[in-house]
């Protein structure tokens, strides 16, 4: 991926977990559109990531316009608004990549695990985009406080997709973000990661805490870079 010639549309960028990415992406110099359902709402988050001293500027659009203007969109809302969201940009995202960071908790019981009938959030905007749509999943288990500080994060990101080129862009973007990105195949296995989300969820109140992640070993890093993704 030429960070120059992508345009990332976060949809759901108002929100925490949305807003830490925009914010690490922004400062890795990729250019990144805010998107909500209300402009406004979009326009004073970019402000306020911009009042930070990010190095690239943040653009706030409603939604279906943040995805008409970028390359990949990014997919970052709370499972109630997930099919509503997709059906809204459908019409714009022919030729474009999904990255959907959409976890399927149903509350008040968030730490079960709760898929739904097509076995996963991702895998349920596949249904819902086409079976021909570009689509990774990737991001449900880096808990929004680490995303929202400059600091090295050592939680890893399992990526999942409907191809290998999928993966790769969205790995791009990990990287970009500064943290450890991970093959995890296709599309199909987005319904371990996001169902991890639960279980860390439930760790983190077992231990007072609100970060836990998960972390691969055994493998050494560099089998998690672009050039050998392509193999």
């Amino acid at each position: 991926m030429t960070d120059k010639q992508k345009i990332i549309a976060v949809l759901g960028g108002t929100g925490k977990e949305g807003k830490g990415l925009v914010n690490r992406w922004a400062n890795a110099g990729l250019s990144v559109i805010i998107g909500s359902r209300n402009v406004d709402r979009a326009r004073e988050a970019a402000a306020e990531i911009n009042n930070s001293g990010v190095k690239i500027t943040v653009q706030g659009e409603d939604n279906l316009s943040a995805t008409q203007a970028a390359d990949i969109i990014v997919l970052s809302v709370p499972y109630a608004a997930h099919r509503e969201t997709l059906e809204t940009i459908k019409s714009a995202m022919l030729g474009k990549i999904l990255i959907d960071v959409t976890v399927p908790l149903v509350p008040p019981r968030v730490t079960k695990i709760q898929m739904p009938l097509s076995g996963s959030a991702a895998l349920e905007a596949r249904e819902i985009l086409g079976i021909d749509a570009e689509i990774a999943s990737a991001f449900q288990n880096i808990s929004y406080e680490h995303l929202q500080k400059s600091e090295s994060i050592e939680c890893d990101v399992l990526v999942t997709g409907t191809s290998k080129e999928t993966r790769l862009a969205a790995l791009e973007l990990v990287l970009k973000a500064g943290l450890t990105g991970w093959d995890a195949g296709p599309l199909e296995n987005s319904m371990v990661a996001e169902g991890l989300t639960s279980i860390l969820i439930h760790i983190n109140k077992l231990h007072g805490s609100t970060h836990a992640g998960i972390k691969i070993t055994g493998v050494e890093k560099e089998t998690t870079t672009s050039s050998e993704s392509k193999r």
